[in-house]
């Protein structure tokens, strides 16, 4: 995927169209029987197991794991780390939006109801974020990373821990500057897209939270 994005075009198209076959004629034809609706206990199952993976890993990722390995490993290694886990991250984030999505659209249907459309576009937008990162912005991201290192391993930087001031034989380099300049442009990218897809979960947590009753 990092050499055409005509793999990545294919599958945005199969996981639409799998979505679309799974979601929205069921859903339909509950809002027309919808008193004859048995839920699944193992739908159930899917649905919570996924949403709580889905958000565990969000939290892992984010405010643990990208953390501490910025701050205990030297940069170029953290990188290194990072093209690993970053293309598994958002392919696990995007296979658990899926379950989530639809198995929510199969066990609650209620297009009358503010609430559950509110829900309903969150999670998409959550899956469709983490899909176009995952095909599009990640092989971008890496491909650039890369560069980035290779100008840096050349001019004697990329051993510091945690935050430094990049060398001024660095910083001089226009090639290397206009590398910089695109890595942090995508990386941006999949940054606020990751704390969009956070606001989505956090946002649908609430509404589980909301319909929670213990007795």
């Amino acid at each position: 995927m990092t050499r055409t994005t005509q793999p990545a075009h294919l599958a945005s198209i199969i996981l639409v169209l799998f979505i679309s076959f799974n979601v929205w004629p069921e859903t339909y034809q509950d809002c027309q029987h919808a008193g004859e609706k048995l839920k699944s206990p193992l739908t159930s199952f899917i649905y919570l197991g996924s949403f709580a993976a889905h958000f565990g890993a969000q939290l892992w990722m984010t405010f643990v794991s990208g953390l501490a390995l910025y701050f205990a490993l030297p940069r170029h290694t953290f990188g290194i780390c990072q093209e690993i886990l970053f293309p598994k991250y958002f392919l696990i984030n995007t296979l658990l939006s899926t379950m989530t999505l639809i198995t929510f659209a199969k066990l609650h249907t209620n297009f009358n109801d503010l609430r559950w459309i509110t829900q309903l576009m969150t999670l998409s937008i959550c899956l469709f974020i983490e899909m176009i990162i995952f095909l599009y912005l990640t092989p971008s991201l890496l491909k650039l990373m890369r560069a980035k290192y290779q100008y840096e391993l050349k001019l004697g930087n990329g051993d510091e821990i945690g935050y430094q001031r990049t060398l001024p034989s660095v910083i001089e380099c226009p090639e290397y500057k206009e590398v910089h300049k695109k890595f942090r442009r995508v990386h941006f990218k999949c940054a606020m897209g990751n704390v969009v897809t956070i606001c989505c979960t956090f946002m649908h947590l609430y509404y589980l939270a909301s319909k929670i009753t213990i007795l």
